[in-house]
This record gives structure tokens, C-alpha cells and sequence, in this order.
């Protein structure tokens, strides 16, 4: 009787794609440096000028703001004009700070801090 031998096993994956074995992440003999401590303080933004530290400037300042129609306003200006209002009426939901977004940013280096959505 003759021997069957099973056919011999297809390559792994680093084999057959010609890539590096694997290594371990860490060689016992390296020491892990920790680096430097980085804290991240996230001051919510209202409907009116926060007083806080700039993060890019470092500058204790009070936020300038500017409103925007928000998405309320189009949904209720959209509302109004399916409805029949088409001569300006539509419009009156941009003119109440209720339906405005309000956008802070640093009055001195002018970079965007954050966004109040009503």
C-alpha cells in the first residue's frame, strides 16, 4: 500500500504578498517615554459673549459674536411660504434672535471658538 500525503499547506499571507514578518510591538529591552501632558478645557458658548482663554491666541478675552439664520428660520420661513405668504412674510422668522445660530470668535487673533444652535 502507498501513502497518500495530504497536499502541503497554501502560504501564509506575508509569504505569498512577499511582505516583513510580523514583530512584536514592544522588544523587552526598550523603555516607553511618556510625553508631554496635553489638557483640553471645552467652555460651552451661549447666546452671548463668554468670557474665557482664547486656545489660539492664549488671550483672556470675551468672545465676539455674530448671528446667522439658523436652521429654524428656514424651516419656519419654508413653513410660511407652502402655506401662501409669499410677499416677505417668509422672511420675518430671520429678523428674532430665537430663530438666529450664534458664532464666537476671538476678537483678537479672529479664529472661530464655537457655535450656539437654537
Amino acid at each position: 500500500m502507498s501513502k497518500v500525503l495530504p497536499p502541503a499547506a497554501p502560504p501564509s499571507y506575508s509569504e505569498a504578498m512577499g511582505g516583513v514578518a510580523p514583530s512584536a510591538p514592544l522588544s523587552p529591552g526598550q523603555q516607553i517615554t511618556p510625553g508631554p501632558t496635553i489638557v483640553t478645557t471645552i467652555i460651552p458658548v451661549g447666546p452671548r459673549s463668554t468670557h474665557m482663554v482664547c486656545p489660539h491666541c492664549h488671550a483672556e478675552i470675551l468672545t465676539a459674536t455674530k448671528t446667522t439664520p439658523g436652521l429654524i428660520a428656514y424651516i419656519s420661513g419654508t413653513l410660511i411660504a407652502v402655506l401662501g405668504c409669499f410677499w416677505g412674510c417668509c422672511l420675518i422668522p430671520c429678523c428674532f434672535d430665537e430663530c438666529m445660530d450664534v458664532h464666537h470668535t476671538c476678537p483678537n487673533c479672529k479664529a472661530f471658538l464655537g457655535r450656539f444652535r437654537r
